[in-house]
């Protein structure tokens, strides 16, 4: 039993050196918010630009442009006050497959605007 424990420990510690459950959550995510007519190849496609990307050391290509953020922000802003609330805000990062599942996020009582969302958005993606 010992064995099968290690085994499944070194499984783990390897996802997550190599943060493959956030890559495949960020595809899944990007997959079900174009919802591509071909979703092999735009997930090939996205791999192979992510390759290249690393490579030549140009930062890792977001499939969510600025209008795309500006959207799902607006989404959560019902009320059009420019603001989301935190939970609104750590359930968008999850969704984007942007926020790691045992990442605790502590809620400092700042409001979330479009421009800290954003900025947010943009710096989780270059970590992937």
């Amino acid at each position: 039993m010992q064995a099968g424990g290690s085994r499944e420990l070194e499984a783990r510690n390897y996802l997550e050196k190599h943060r493959i459950m956030e890559l495949l959550s960020y595809l899944t995510s990007a997959l079900l918010f174009f919802r591509p007519e071909k979703p092999r190849e735009y997930l090939i496609t996205i791999l192979e630009r992510l390759r290249i990307a690393k490579i030549t050391g140009v930062a890792f290509p977001f499939f969510m442009d600025h209008s795309n953020i500006v959207a799902m922000f607006e989404m959560m802003d019902t009320s059009s006050k420019g603001t989301i609330s935190f939970v609104q805000y750590k359930e968008a990062l999850k969704t984007l497959g942007l926020l790691n599942k045992d990442e605790v996020l502590i809620d400092d009582g700042h409001i979330i605007t479009l421009d800290k969302f954003r900025a947010e958005v943009n710096k989780r993606t270059e970590e992937i």
